[in-house]
């Protein structure tokens, strides 16, 4: 199993912004000299708990002081920027990590962000699709382009000026771009067959009942079918909330600390998801009454916490009962405890995935 990192950070809505930024940088920094393998972060525009507003400028400050981890965007939202706007900086984010990008998309889940882009009431799911469908001609083909959908049109044909190269948009460094992945948040999800026919791969999100992120692997497989790849269990990655201490005291108390921040990132998501009728994502099975999906509920189900060892336990244990995902990635939180939260990181990577691998060859 490979160990990354996957950040959605949920931070006090009054905590100083220069903070939250600096330590959510800190924790790719020290991923990175740990060897997590992969680092995601997403973007919000109108979240101030959820408060990195671009995950490619994040990841571009990260450009220099990262030196082996493979950093994605954990999702460019499609329909929230113009196609022409997306290829052209990722295809520069990806000149500056010197091909260490992966490129992670979706259509966007804050309902916020959609208002404020104009796109609330539009079908997003057909925007998104529109949109990567653009950026990958973009890369595939030759200036004017000549794009016209739904939503956008894309072209330079009027002022296209090749002999001093006025009308190019740029192409990435990995060709024919970088790897894409795209983030699965429902049960069943049909998203991930259509990816896996496309030859992207899943990320299961981590606020997904350990029943729903099971029923990501065989639509993936049937997606890998129909697209004539082999699916590869190293390539299905699955995102895990994960506090590991050096006693089960400490893991205990910070987890399940009310004010903590394990907590308040499921009270966040819990909060959002309930007002958008969304809350059958926290149950354990369909039919379950909406009474009995308490946030109390959700953390100890979402949860994992203790020692090295009760955490590499209940990983293996929960890989038990998904199937057999080749990526675990740990869920940042706000490093309300600046050490602990540290020393979380350093856990993992350094005793819980050496006991792991260790299990899994025995």
């Amino acid at each position: 199993m490979e160990l990354g990192f996957f950040t959605m950070p949920i931070h006090p809505i009054n905590k100083d912004w220069r903070q939250c930024l600096r330590e959510d940088r800190e924790a790719f920094i020290l991923a990175d000299e740990l060897g997590y393998t992969e680092g995601y972060v997403g973007e919000h525009v109108t979240d101030k708990a959820e408060n990195i507003t671009s995950c490619m400028i994040f990841m571009a400050t990260l450009a220099e002081a990262t030196k082996r981890i493979k950093l994605g965007t954990g999702t460019v939202n499609m329909p929230n920027a113009h196609p022409a706007a997306v290829a052209s900086q990722i295809a520069m984010l990806d000149h500056l990590l010197d091909g260490r990008l992966l490129f992670g998309i979706s259509p966007g889940g804050l309902l916020s962000d959609a208002e404020v882009f104009g796109n609330l009431d539009k079908n997003r799911n057909e925007m998104f699709l529109e949109a990567i469908n653009a950026v990958l001609a973009i890369w595939e083909g030759e200036p004017p382009y000549n794009l016209e959908g739904k939503h956008w049109k894309i072209s330079t044909e009027r002022t296209l000026f090749p002999e001093i190269g006025q009308g190019f948009i740029a192409k990435p460094l990995q060709r024919p771009h970088p790897p894409i992945v795209v983030t699965a948040v429902a049960p069943f999800s049909k998203g991930v067959t259509e990816a896996a026919v496309r030859g992207w791969d899943p990320i299961s999100a981590n606020f997904l009942m350990p029943q729903w992120v099971k029923s990501h692997w065989p639509k993936y497989v049937e997606g890998c079918e129909r697209g004539g790849r082999v699916a590869d269990p190293a390539n299905w990655r699955v995102a895990k909330s994960v506090f590991v201490a050096k006693d089960r005291a400490t893991a205990k108390a910070y987890a399940t600390d009310p004010n903590g921040p394990y907590h308040f990132y499921y009270k966040s998501l819990y909060t959002k998801l309930a007002k958008n009728g969304r809350i059958e994502l926290f149950k354990t099975h369909r039919d379950q009454p909406d009474s009995e999906v308490t946030l109390d509920f959700v953390c100890d189900k979402l949860i994992i916490y203790g020692t090295a060892d009760e955490v590499a336990d209940k990983i293996l244990a929960f890989q038990e009962e998904t199937g057999p995902f080749g990526k675990l990635l740990y869920a940042g939180k706000d490093w309300t405890d600046y050490e602990l939260g540290r020393q979380s990181m350093i856990l993992m990577a350094e005793q819980v995935l050496p006991r792991i691998n260790a299990q899994m060859k025995g």
